[in-house]
């Protein structure tokens, strides 16, 4: 297998270690690389490369580098690359076990990481490879006409799994989904709570546009926003007396809301 990788770096010696290691390496071809979260994010959306090494702790804070790169390709790419932090300690492991993150690289870097890696991005592409002949599988056997929905509000089964049993709810019913500890409330129209044993962070991965994560505690249904009300940093959930709070680090999901509503059927008074 082969891997194009961009890397995401504002010291240009350690730009150019990452790729003297990976010139050993046959599968991995370059692209290019950037010094902030900008040129950054562009190349990656302009390249979709298979891999990307991401340092989390730049020199110059400016720049822009962080975890916080993850969530400007959610809101853009329906499948993400892989994401392998380059970094010299070991003070974010936790935040990128919460970002889920596939690996953990500490500067500097030798050519047993990159071993490590390959052999790991290949067990996972050969399991990828086995799920997508599992569900051509499936769409061969099934005659069932598939039906045309709103582009906005695609509905799925999310089954939640929990010691045996199994909860089977139509994604249309969810209004949001909070974060508590590793595991996720999941919480309905009708006002009932399904408690899932994954983190948010899982969800956020997993679910795509109407589900827009707005806050670390909060992933909402943006069919289900009544109201946002930029200067007390709220949504307002319909029908219900619930606000739920955004931050500032997912204020661009806001703002990408609030362009969506304004593209539909829209008249602003």
């Amino acid at each position: 297998m082969n891997y194009t990788y961009i890397i995401l770096d504002d010291d240009p010696e350690s730009v150019e270690k990452i790729r003297t290691i990976a010139k050993e390496f046959s599968e991995l071809n370059f692209i290019a690389s950037a010094n902030n979260y900008t040129d950054g994010l562009n190349l990656i959306l302009k390249h979709t490369p298979d891999l990307i090494f991401l340092e989390i702790e730049p020199k110059d804070k400016a720049s822009g580098l962080s975890l916080n790169l993850i969530n400007g390709l959610l809101m853009y790419l329906k499948e993400m690359p892989k994401i392998v932090i380059t970094t010299k300690s070991k003070d974010l492991a936790f935040d990128c076990i919460q970002y889920e993150v596939n690996d953990y690289f500490l500067k500097p870097l030798a050519s047993i990481d990159f071993v490590k890696l390959i052999h790991k991005l290949n067990k996972l592409s050969s399991e990828d490879e086995v799920l997508l002949l599992q569900n051509l599988k499936h769409k061969e056997k099934s005659n069932s006409k598939e039906i045309q929905i709103n582009k906005n509000r695609k509905s799925f089964i999310l089954c939640v799994k929990s010691y045996g049993d199994h909860r089977y709810i139509d994604s249309n019913e969810i209004c949001y989904f909070q974060a508590d500890n590793n595991s996720t409330d999941i919480h309905l129209k009708n006002g009932e709570m399904i408690t899932a044993f994954k983190t948010l962070k899982h969800f956020e991965t997993v679910l795509s546009n109407p589900f827009i994560r707005i806050h670390n505690s909060y992933i909402v249904n943006r069919n289900y926003i009544s109201r946002i009300h930029t200067g007390n940093s709220l949504c307002y959930i319909k029908k219900t007396t619930i606000k739920l709070p955004f931050s500032k680090s997912y204020k661009a999901n806001v703002d990408f809301i609030i362009s969506e509503f304004a593209n539909e059927n829209y008249i602003e008074t």
